[in-house]
């Protein structure tokens, strides 16, 4: 039984003292399969590093979270591309990229310049997309459906994982009605009273895949610890009670989603 954790930031500081014995603690769970989202310039050597070390089990992202996106942003874009045009490295996807509206608004239009941008990065390299979307999903949207629509046939091509899914049931299927992009299901499921619930009911298994972004947002018995890619199968386990499943099947559907958008790892 393989689990994957679709998003987890693994770079993170919070896992300085224990990085490698953490890592190892999620492979021991049955989480065989960690993928490592990008948020700046600054994550990418980490992130290379990982995959370097554990090459079976980390894939790691490359992206400009939009929380990080200022006034250099074009530069800063540039040495992503740079990256996915040299050959000697390998990315899963193009994320986390998007829209965040939540704090800050004064670099709205370089926020939406840099997600355009990227999504041009990720239909030229044959990538998906990790999304992003916090108070914009709306704008984020619409602006999808438009770069799908001027991309042409190309446009068909656009896939990837809204990340930390959190709308309601008519938003979710929004994003089912785009095509080729699948709902990130994490720790939040398992908060009593939480909204999630009435969507995953709603949407069937194969449009989902399981996530910790870890180190936040630690299921439920670790609320408000430290998140950890191991927690996994507690999310998976939420996941089969609401749906009716077993365990398994969980785990087999979800990792067989992810390998629909990253593709099936070579080991």
């Amino acid at each position: 039984m393989i689990f994957t954790d679709t998003h987890t930031h693994l770079y993170a500081k919070d896992y300085d003292g224990d990085r490698e014995e953490m890592i190892q603690r999620a492979i021991d769970a049955g989480v065989e399969r960690m993928y490592i989202p990008g948020i700046g310039t600054d994550t990418i050597g980490p992130a290379l590093a990982l995959n370097k070390r554990f090459p079976k089990h980390c894939f790691p992202m490359i992206g400009l979270h939009p929380c990080d996106v200022k006034a250099d942003y074009l530069s800063r874009l540039k040495v992503i591309e740079s990256y996915l045009e040299n050959k000697e490295f390998t990315f899963c996807a193009v994320g986390e990229v998007g829209l965040d509206f939540y704090h800050d608004v004064s670099f709205e239009q370089e926020q939406r310049k840099a997600f355009l941008g990227q999504m041009d990065l990720a239909l030229n390299h044959k990538l998906p997309l990790v999304l992003h979307v916090r108070k914009a999903f709306a704008e984020t949207m619409e602006m999808i459906r438009v770069f799908k629509q001027e991309s042409g046939d190309r446009g068909g091509e656009l896939r990837g994982i809204f990340h930390c899914f959190s709308g309601t049931v008519e938003e979710a299927m929004q994003v089912l009605d785009l095509g080729g992009f699948l709902l990130g299901i994490g720790g939040v499921l398992t908060f009593k009273n939480s909204g999630l619930q009435q969507v995953v009911e709603q949407v069937g298994l194969e449009h989902l895949v399981l996530e910790t972004d870890a180190p936040w947002l630690a299921p439920v018995p670790y609320r408000g610890k430290r998140n950890e890619s191991g927690y996994i199968p507690l999310i998976a386990r939420r996941l089969s009670e609401i749906k009716g499943c077993s365990l398994e099947e969980v785990a087999e559907q979800t990792t067989s989603n992810s390998n629909r958008i990253f593709g099936t790892p070579v080991n």
